[in-house]
């Protein structure tokens, strides 16, 4: 086989990644002269890939890692993309790695504000209220204020990012988003710390 030459598992293979059709498949390999990541990245930019197809950006591929610190805690989490193609790049494996040695050394209670549920959000504004002393047309705002920073570092989205703290782990997934092309999500977590129990 000739080193530039195309071949219909490449064609397919592009097909079921990008959510083109067949012939702008073969099209964009043929223009990259078999240079599969090539094809793949000139459909990014035309835009004919799922990722920039689909508004909702679904992330259903994905995987799960695990972090154990010196045997005594750990952590599990799920996160997730939008292709079994990225999913699979040593990059995404490490960011998953990563987010559990977060979860391991940060102890976040929630993935985003969002998951905090909403009687753990007013009996946080309740206690804060107790003690409030600033100007009564304001109060409502100034203890949503309050509440937000006193869940912060509880939220895994919110905390500063352990090997790189001028950042969140908000802006780190925003920046593997830039960089992948696809829509990465933390699904879940789970950490265990040696003889603690929830």
């Amino acid at each position: 086989m000739a080193k530039n030459e195309v071949t219909i598992e490449q064609i397919k293979k592009l097909k079921e990644l990008s959510g083109a059709g067949l012939t702008d498949a073969k099209q964009a390999l043929v223009e990259a002269k078999g240079d599969f990541d090539k094809a793949l990245e000139a459909m990014r930019k035309k835009g004919l890939t799922k990722a920039e197809k689909r508004g909702d950006r679904e992330t259903r591929e994905g995987l799960i890692d695990a972090y154990v610190h010196d045997g005594r805690l750990g952590a599990i989490v799920e996160v997730n993309c939008e292709t079994s193609f990225v999913a699979k790049t040593d990059e995404f494996k490490t960011l998953a790695h990563q987010i559990a040695m977060q979860v391991a050394s940060m102890n976040p209670l929630y993935v985003s504000e969002e998951d905090i549920p909403e009687e753990v959000r007013k009996a946080k504004i309740k206690e804060l209220e107790a003690n409030f002393k600033g100007p009564e047309n304001m109060k409502e705002k100034i203890l949503e204020g309050q509440a937000k920073k006193a869940f912060s570092d509880k939220v895994l989205m919110n905390q500063p990012y352990i090997l790189d703290d001028s950042k969140t782990v908000e802006q780190f997934i925003k920046e593997a988003i830039a960089k992948t092309g696809e829509n990465i999500t933390i699904r879940q977590f789970k950490r265990i710390e040696l003889g603690v129990t929830e």
